[in-house]
């Protein structure tokens, strides 16, 4: 799986709304949840689902709660609602201090995220983890779902499922749908499935963003790096954001043409994201650049 003793950097503390590396962690794996913690992810997910075989799922639930209970805060990924492990996992995170939110496999309609919602504290975040097509075919009701955090879209299984190539093609239509009615409920922009080999990272990123998509699954510590910088404005983006803002504001806020307010919220949010994402430092040397 790629993952070594890190030691251990301060970075920003990122919000789950605005979260790029989602890092899958097998809870089959126990060691792993140290390193996994002290990685460049954004944010951890235990993951107690297809990382785990069932004849293993009651000792790596148990390591599970064990962990998030002495002072270790992550995500869990549980078993579908379909499952037959489905309400064992509710019942043992349910008052389990460190528990972020759960990201619900395979969900398929907004019952599940409901369902879910209630056998767990009030208010917990849900994932809704999109994998079939089914699930692409109910995605608006789930996104409206009102325990639906944010949506995430499991490529490998919903591939499986449809019988759908590798070709990112294949994928456009699900990624679109996840994108417009996650955009359309008012909730975060997704998180898309993982890259799994290493060469395509790069290119799978910037797919990912170019989509309309803010997060990306990984499977390890390594490739969180790259996923962050991918779906962080980059230094050139930051430097003219700076510039038109400076410009606009040293203009008076004048209007010269219908293009000015849309450059100005995209500036702004590029200003926004430098900031959650602790880059502006690194964008200030080209701070003089105006586009």
């Amino acid at each position: 799986m790629g993952f070594d003793r890190l030691e251990h950097v301060p970075r920003p503390d990122i919000s789950p709304v605005i979260a790029r590396s989602w890092l899958l962690v097998p809870a089959s794996r126990p060691e792993l949840f140290e390193i996994a913690q002290e990685s460049e992810a954004d944010a951890i997910i235990i993951d107690i689902e297809d990382a785990v075989a069932a004849k293993d799922k009651v000792q790596a639930r148990a390591d599970t709660v064990a962990w998030l209970s002495s002072g270790h805060r992550a995500w869990v990924r549980i078993n579908d609602a379909a499952s037959e492990f489905w309400s064992t996992d509710c019942a043992a995170l349910r008052d389990v201090p460190g528990l972020e939110g759960v990201m619900l496999a395979k969900t398929e309609s907004a019952s599940h995220v409901n369902d879910t919602a209630d056998r767990l504290p009030e208010g917990m975040r849900i994932l809704a983890l999109v994998e079939t097509a089914r699930g692409v075919l109910h995605v608006e009701q789930i996104a409206s779902a009102p325990s639906t955090f944010r949506i995430a879209f499991g490529t490998g299984d919903f591939k499986r499922d449809t019988a759908t190539g590798e070709d990112p093609v294949a994928l456009a239509y699900a990624r679109s749908q996840l994108v417009i009615n996650s955009r359309a409920a008012r909730l975060p922009a997704p998180i898309d499935g993982p890259t799994l080999s290493a060469d395509a990272l790069a290119e799978g990123t910037r797919l990912s963003k170019e989509m309309g998509m803010s997060g990306k699954l990984c499977l390890t510590h390594t490739q969180a790096p790259t996923i962050n910088a991918g779906l962080a404005p980059s230094p050139e983006d930051v430097a003219w954001a700076h510039g038109f803002v400076r410009a606009f504001e040293e203009s008076g806020g004048k209007i010269t043409d219908g293009s000015d307010l849309p450059r100005l919220a995209r500036a702004q949010k590029i200003q926004t994201q430098a900031r959650d994402f602790g880059i502006e430092a690194a964008a200030a040397e080209l701070g003089s650049l105006n586009y």
